[in-house]
């Protein structure tokens, strides 16, 4: 029977609706803060940052993720041919390889997201988490060698890759829908006009508090160091849009109440995750004792990740 476009609506609809539901269910929440308490409590040191992958600029664990999927759809190709049982079968043990550095590269990242996507993201895990068992077992029933454990290898396979295209698309939703591992501050460079912007008197800036202010209805952050320099950030963390207004200012760095990131004042250099991009920095100038700020283009000022860093920032 030919679906209508009305019920491809409903179908679509029924799944976001469910979606939506599972967002804003607090049933799981006692679980989801113990879980997060104890990856965020890993001795993973420089590690951490490595993982959620600064030093790409933006999240790794979705190109990790890219090594088990390509293996274990290309082990199920091969089962659909006769002769290639061998071949298949070390696919789905590389894949099996490579699913626990993705998978902690994932819970890395889900530690330091909002609730609603902890929410999504813990049936992401676990309906992955079916996935790679039923690939262990799809794994150890090829290692058998017999026509037996053939055919079960073969369908724990099929069955394995549907858990893990179900995971896959909870983690586009998170992704897409949910904005998670996006930057938050990719869109000040569009509205924020050219040119120097009045913020207000010198006054109005108590040396080492961090201020806020609106520029083209853009919040930015003001800090004036004791000296009288004064820096200028985009307000909101690129990680997921926290007030750095309201976050810690020391060492010529603020830190973001929300998840702990650290920027450089200078310049807007994320010195320290989870977040992957940096701030958006304005130029700074005082005229006739007021503040004015300018959006600064390029990253010719911005210093390579491999130059020291403020000592607070580490």
């Amino acid at each position: 029977m030919t679906t209508t476009p009305r019920r491809r609506r409903l179908r679509q609809n029924r799944t976001l609706w469910l979606l939506d539901r599972l967002e804003r269910d607090p049933r799981a929440d006692a679980l989801i803060e113990t879980i997060r308490e104890r990856v965020r409590a890993l001795p993973l040191g420089s590690g951490r940052d490595a993982l959620h992958g600064r030093w790409l600029g933006h999240p790794v664990h979705p190109l990790m993720v890219q090594l088990p999927i390509g293996s274990w759809l290309s082990a199920a190709v091969l089962d659909l041919s006769p002769g290639h049982a061998r071949e298949a079968r070390l696919l789905v043990g590389v894949g099996l390889a490579a699913a626990a550095p993705a998978a902690l590269a994932g819970a890395v990242d889900w530690a330091d997201l909002h609730r609603q996507q902890q929410r999504v993201g813990l049936v992401h895990a676990m309906t992955n988490a079916v996935g790679i068992g039923l690939y262990a077992a799809s794994f150890a029933c090829r290692r058998k060698g017999d026509e037996d454990g053939s055919t079960a290898g073969r369908v724990l396979g099929f069955l394995g890759m549907t858990a893990v295209g179900i995971g896959g698309m909870l983690g586009g939703h998170l992704a897409y829908r949910q904005a998670s591992g996006a930057n938050h501050a990719e869109e000040v460079p569009h509205l924020v006009t050219e040119g120097w912007h009045r913020v207000g008197p010198v006054a109005d800036f108590p040396a080492g508090r961090p201020v806020r202010r609106m520029v083209d209805d853009v919040p930015v952050l003001v800090v004036r160091e004791t000296g009288g320099t004064v820096h200028a950030l985009a307000d909101r963390c690129s990680h997921l849009a926290g007030p750095l207004s309201e976050g810690t200012v020391a060492d010529g760095c603020v830190e973001c109440p929300w998840h702990g990131s650290v920027f450089r004042l200078s310049d807007g250099w994320n010195v320290r995750g989870p977040a992957t991009a940096p701030q958006p920095a304005f130029d700074t100038r005082v005229v006739d004792g007021h503040v004015e700020v300018a959006l600064r283009k390029g990253d010719e000022e911005r210093p390579a990740l491999a130059e020291s860093e403020p000592a607070g920032a580490r």
